[in-house]
């Protein structure tokens, strides 16, 4: 079968989607995946063709702007409940102007590739959806951030005045985001999704994502007597530094430079993950090491904490090792998953604050109930099928033999 894969925002949600359209490359089966072109990267030695034709989260985060103004500018972020700031702003992050122009590039793919009998797409990729509904094919949400928390009432509007722009019919039930079902990589008990979002077929998390990686040489001549804190902000805040960042929700180098101040008064050894943003003007202790990029699920298998902004990614990988998280979140779904940690038992919601996220680092660091608990979170996610098997459900659900992809 023909799989056409669309994926937006940063390379970390490519690496959602890759484990499992290299699994259907690896089936056989042809997969082209439509991305943006910082994100295509990710997909090198994988069997599939890459198109990178959609635009990058820079490009995204620009149609922000009118948004925020209407709002009072960025710092009026500060004064909304996340669910308020959920509302007024993933309309237009995930489903604003620009989706009308993805979706007539992947149209042109069809054109050029034929016409796909499955279409996987990122959880916040919604020209995908918009595609496939319009080609009358089916569609499955990969394991992501934004799928837990786009809800489908969230961006129903803006979805339809994007299929009016594209002259595609709209359906009796346009908030039928997940009408053929999604992914996830987490247990249904420890599910990270907002409670209007459709359940998964869940599958296991891979041990490496990407394959090859090795721990760079200094970390593995790091003192073993020391417990070792992996802290980081991800990829996506790295991409609004720069000439996105005056229309962007949070400041990435103030954010960074919170988790170095707390970083350095840590009595363990940190790698501090930067993403690429400067730190030379740091003062920073002989414990804290900076890496512009850490192979992060490698990372986690030796680390005894891992202080995080509470990506998706971020966060099954540590329940994939065991290791329990602090997580300090900056916008979209992070704080809506720094709620879920909490509630779960599996490490602690932190305040932007130095001082207060050391002292929840080294609370966490001696806390045998979280360790307990996020141990039987790894378990439930070992317990779960290999991506592989992912495969003959897709197959089904292509085929039509299943209507939809079920929990």
């Amino acid at each position: 079968m023909l799989v056409l894969c669309s994926v937006t925002g940063s390379p970390s949600h490519g690496r959602a989607v890759l484990p499992f359209a290299r699994a259907l490359g690896d089936a056989g089966h042809r997969v082209v995946v439509a991305c943006p072109p910082d994100v295509a990267g990710v997909f090198d030695g994988a069997p599939v063709v890459v198109e990178p034709v959609l635009p990058t989260m820079a490009d995204a985060a620009g149609h922000l702007g009118p948004v925020l103004a209407r709002l009072g500018g960025p710092a009026a972020l500060a004064t909304l409940t996340p669910a308020e700031a959920t509302t007024a702003l993933l309309p237009t992050l995930f489903a604003g102007p620009q989706v009308t122009g993805s979706a007539r590039a992947l149209l042109a793919l069809v054109r050029a590739h034929g016409v796909p009998d499955l279409v996987l797409r990122d959880g916040g990729e919604t020209a995908g959806f918009l595609v496939a509904e319009h080609l009358g094919v089916p569609c499955v949400a990969a394991p992501s951030g934004a799928g837990n928390v786009l809800a489908p009432h969230v961006v129903a509007d803006a979805l339809t005045e994007r299929r009016e722009e594209l002259g595609f019919a709209v359906p009796d039930d346009p908030a039928a985001l997940h009408r053929w079902g999604r992914l996830d990589c987490m247990p249904q008990q420890f599910s990270l999704a907002e409670p209007q979002v459709a359940p998964a077929r869940a599958f296991r998390q891979d041990d490496q994502v990407t394959r090859g990686e090795t721990v760079p040489g200094w970390v593995a001549a790091l003192p073993g007597n020391r417990p070792l804190i992996l802290a980081g902000l991800g990829t996506a805040m790295p991409a609004m530094a720069g000439r996105a960042q005056r229309r962007a929700p949070v400041d990435p180098h103030a954010a960074l430079r919170t988790v170095a101040e707390a970083a350095s008064r840590l009595d363990a050894e940190v790698v501090l993950s930067t993403g690429g943003l400067p730190v030379d003007d740091l003062d920073l202790p002989p414990h804290v090491h900076p890496a512009s990029w850490v192979p992060q699920p490698l990372l986690l298998q030796v680390a005894d904490l891992f202080l995080t902004h509470g990506g998706y990614n971020g966060i099954r990988e540590a329940v994939r090792h065991g290791v329990p998280l602090a997580v300090l979140p900056q916008f979209g779904d992070q704080e809506h998953n720094a709620g879920r940690v909490a509630e779960l038992g599996l490490g602690s919601h932190c305040a932007p604050d130095a001082a207060e996220i050391a002292a929840t680092c080294t609370r966490l660091l001696s806390d045998d109930d979280v360790r307990a608990r996020i141990r039987s979170a790894q378990r439930a996610m070992l317990a779960l099928p290999p991506v592989e098997d992912a495969v003959g459900v897709l197959e089904d659900l292509a085929a039509r033999r299943v209507a939809v992809l079920a929990a």
